[in-house]
């Protein structure tokens, strides 16, 4: 039975509650939301800066402090979330999404152009990743993971879809009149599709799992296995990132060229797309302990095989996607931190809380391993340098408490 918006707590694979039409349109979404709102900046950079006369430092620092904004909107924004859904939510952040895009688009001076990308921030914590998860979490239940698998394999999309597509509208048009083409396919999409397909009652909280603190999320990410959860994944995310920033320099000083390097990037993207294919059987042949710390001290290692091998160019390649199918696994391995260890009940809220420092940590990377470059005596050192990072983290998972054993 429901009552009023809300309906009976969604459990298996049986759900009659789950509406059917939210993963296609949260696939759509996640690709039109990530691909304009994030994934068409680097591709409009140059045309900004070289257009309005603004340094790419300060452009890049604009963009950098929309995720900042996100990680800290993305805390308020989970409260909504666990008690009434994602469609106010996620509708509403479409519309901030448009309204930002359109700021941009005419953006006066850098002033303006940073407000604007502050806006986007709020957006971003409202469409992307983080609510479209609450909902299927909360949605599907203990079929989770096959949904998170899809959104997330959609969402991977997003730049080999938009990337071009901006390329080519920039070719033919200015970077504000793209901006502008780009907030009106934001709007025809993503507008309607949340509104109308996240309509179905919000299932209720299942209670939370015994043994677990008293007092609610406030109690749980106050608990030691939580902090120390919380700062692997800042050390993990800021590594992760990294990575995706400094290959291509990286690659430049091994002598590939810009192109080789490019195809490395793209094909390390790829990666993802496999490394999400692959997490549902991780997850059933490995605890939560054990397959956060394989998934960070694979990262690590990958990320100091890539500093420490000069060539020839396949086997970076090669190093390239593995580095990338590990970042895939950790999307996944994100998405379901929460519900593996503390239960479905203020999902939102904690994923929020939990995943805060891991998006700043994001925000900061790319000004940090530029900065660090010259002072560390080039790239394959800040390479070393994350892969430490990535292997801290792993060690930091092993000081949480199991509560999963292994799904066979």
């Amino acid at each position: 039975m429901t009552t009023g918006r809300l309906a009976a707590p969604a459990t298996g694979t049986g759900n009659r509650s789950r509406p059917r039409a939210v993963l296609p349109a949260l696939c759509a979404t996640q690709i039109t939301s990530w691909g304009i709102v994030s994934y068409a900046f680097p591709v409009l950079n140059p045309a900004i800066t070289a257009d309005t006369g603004w340094s790419p430092t300060a452009t890049t620092a604009a963009f950098s402090a929309a995720l900042l904004v996100s990680a800290l909107a993305g805390i308020p924004l989970g409260r909504v979330l666990d008690r009434r859904g994602p469609r106010a939510v996620m509708t509403g952040g479409s519309a901030l999404g448009v309204t930002a895009l359109a700021a941009l688009a005419a953006a006066p001076n850098q002033a303006a152009f940073t407000a604007a990308w502050l806006l986007a921030g709020i957006a971003m914590a409202a469409t992307f990743y983080q609510p479209a998860f609450a909902a299927v979490t909360r949605w599907w239940g203990e079929d989770r993971v096959r949904a998170l698998t899809v959104v997330t394999l959609a969402g991977g999309l997003a730049s080999t879809v938009f990337a071009p597509l901006t390329a080519a509208l920039a070719a033919h048009f200015s970077w504000r009149t793209t901006y502008a083409v780009l907030a009106a396919v934001l709007a025809l999409v993503t507008l309607p599709a949340h509104a109308l397909a996240l309509r179905a009652p919000w299932p209720a909280a299942p209670p939370p799992p015994p043994r677990l603190p008293g007092g609610g999320s406030r109690s749980v990410a106050r608990t030691r296995p939580f902090v120390t959860l919380a700062a692997a994944l800042m050390l993990n995310g800021f590594a992760m990132f990294g990575v995706v920033i400094a290959l291509v320099p990286l690659l430049a000083e091994r002598g590939a060229g810009p192109t080789a390097a490019a195809w490395a990037l793209g094909l390390g993207g790829a990666g993802q797309t496999l490394g999400r294919t692959l997490y549902a059987t991780l997850a059933r042949r490995t605890g939560t302990t054990a397959r956060t710390f394989l998934l960070m001290a694979a990262g690590g290692a990958t990320t100091a095989a890539l500093a420490l091998v000069p060539g020839p160019y396949p086997l970076l390649v090669a190093l390239a996607v593995a580095a990338g199918t590990v970042r895939g696994n950790v999307t996944l391995l994100q998405a379901t931190a929460v519900t593996d260890r503390w239960g479905t009940t203020d999902y939102a809220l904690l994923t929020a809380l939990l995943t805060a420092p891991a998006i700043t940590a994001s925000a900061l990377a790319p000004v940090a391993v530029t900065a660090l470059a010259a002072p560390l005596g080039g790239y394959p050192h800040v390479f070393l340098l994350l892969a430490a990072c990535s292997l801290t983290a792993a060690l930091l998972t092993l000081t949480t408490r199991d509560r999963t054993p292994p799904r066979r």
